[in-house]
């Protein structure tokens, strides 16, 4: 079992930037790949991002490639999600994923564990 705790969320103005942090607890000792998804109002829930166990291998959706970064710190069991030049249709609830493997994964149904979401407002 692995628990996931998003933070780091919050109003920002377009063109602005904001860190999301996602902290693991649990199995964290086994090797696990980790993911950010995000569900904008009224939407489905979309990948965004994801990184393998080393840090080696990153893949980012269309959307937020050249403005967001993804990145890991295994020492404390914690992953980041840098967001630069935010736009208004970035505004969602962004959530963080866990799986066990090494490799980076892209869909949701490659993760069993889930963070609660934190929520990101861009004004225009």
């Amino acid at each position: 079992q692995v628990q996931l705790v998003e933070s780091g969320g919050g109003l920002v103005q377009a063109g602005g930037s904001l860190r999301l942090s996602c902290a693991a607890s649990g199995r964290t000792r086994s090797s696990y790949a980790m993911g950010w998804f995000r569900q904008p109002p009224g939407k489905e829930r979309e990948f965004v991002a994801a990184i393998s166990w080393s840090g080696d291998i990153k893949h980012y959706a269309d959307s937020i490639k050249g403005r967001f970064t993804i990145s890991r710190d295994n020492a404390k069991n914690t992953g980041y999600l840098q967001m630069n030049s935010l736009k208004p249709e970035d505004t969602a609830d962004y959530y963080c994923a866990t799986e066990f493997g090494t490799q980076a994964f892209d869909h949701l149904y490659q993760y069993t564990y889930w963070g609660q979401g934190t929520q990101v407002t861009v004004s225009s």
